[in-house]
């Protein structure tokens, strides 16, 4: 704690000496929370960063697919974990018409796709290919799917990733949106512990992939051609029939954040987390029950190394 007042203390008295780079430290800089724990996790971490800048920081939820009407207004200043495979057609508009713009890459090495707990390729024998899925769609029917199999997507808000799969590979199954986040890990959760069927659309990092041996399916690989044309792929008569385009994970911001905290702008521009940090934060707070608040402080106090160097570049 000493050791952390000092270093208060003498970005507090750097701040005075610049305060013209400071900008507006009696206003508060808005941060959207998003609807998974690793964006949080990762939003967490930048608010510390920027408070031991000196500045004061407020948290404002947001869904991840409607948050940039409210980012090209100021009623939030900065997003800190976009996913490129899921963003909305609004984040392009926006940054047309420059009240959004992009402030780097987070850093993290991530991947989408359609996915399965290991023990479902006894079910489902021929997996991973992505073909194996057309003759054994009944194995995961349901009462709300038959006769075609059920395919658990992401939340409605993230958008259809999994059903557009569905589709432009023409797979009997149906998509049923998970209500959360929560909602995707109670389903792997449930299918490991009883060996049941179920095919998944998920992600990595998440601390899931490894706690429920996840498998992703192997699609044809995700090119631009395959999203936008119908010819491209194994189906001629559709787009989508792919894997998820490699995942880019960046931040962006209000387009009058530079101008208004300069020195903040350049933290969150310089800003990297890496997986090796991120996912074990999301298994301390999703399995271990740990509050993100305090999971965060911990590593912050543990990692100092890894991002008091970007505050003090921005501030000294």
């Amino acid at each position: 704690m000493k050791k952390l007042s000092v270093s208060l203390l003498a970005i507090a008295v750097a701040g005075a000496a610049h305060s013209a780079e400071m900008g507006a430290v009696d206003q508060p800089i808005k941060l959207a929370i998003n609807e998974w724990t690793g964006q949080h996790v990762t939003t967490h971490v930048a608010a510390e960063m920027l408070k031991a800048a000196g500045y004061q920081v407020e948290f404002v939820t947001a869904g991840m697919l409607n948050q940039f009407q409210a980012l090209a207004d100021g009623d939030i200043d900065a997003t800190l974990e976009i996913w490129s495979s899921n963003v909305s057609d609004e984040y392009a508009k926006k940054i047309d018409e420059g009240t959004v713009v992009e402030i780097g890459d987070l850093g993290l090495d991530a991947k989408e796709g359609i996915a399965y707990p290991a023990h479902v390729a006894d079910l489902c024998p021929g997996l991973p290919a992505w073909e194996a899925l057309k003759d054994c769609a009944q194995v995961f029917a349901t009462a709300e799917t038959l006769p075609g199999g059920r395919l658990v997507d992401y939340p409605a808000d993230w958008g259809t990733p999994g059903a557009d799969r569905m589709t432009g590979l023409d797979l009997p199954f149906k998509a049923i949106p998970a209500g959360s986040e929560g909602a995707l890990i109670a389903e792997l959760r449930a299918s490991t512990e009883r060996k049941s069927p179920l095919l998944i659309t998920f992600w990595q990092p998440h601390w899931a992939m490894s706690a429920y041996d996840v498998q992703f399916v192997d699609l044809p690989a995700g090119e631009e051609a395959c999203f936008n044309d119908p010819a491209w792929g194994p189906n001629p008569n559709a787009v989508n029939d792919c894997d998820f385009a490699p995942s880019r994970i960046f931040k962006a911001g209000w387009s009058g954040m530079e101008d208004k905290w300069p020195a903040a702008y350049e933290i969150l521009s310089n800003y990297q987390l890496a997986v090796e940090d991120q996912q074990p934060m999301m298994g301390a707070i999703d399995v271990d029950g740990g509050a993100v608040e305090e999971v965060v402080a911990a590593w912050m106090a543990d990692n100092e190394d890894k991002w008091r160097p970007v505050v003090d570049a921005a501030t000294q």
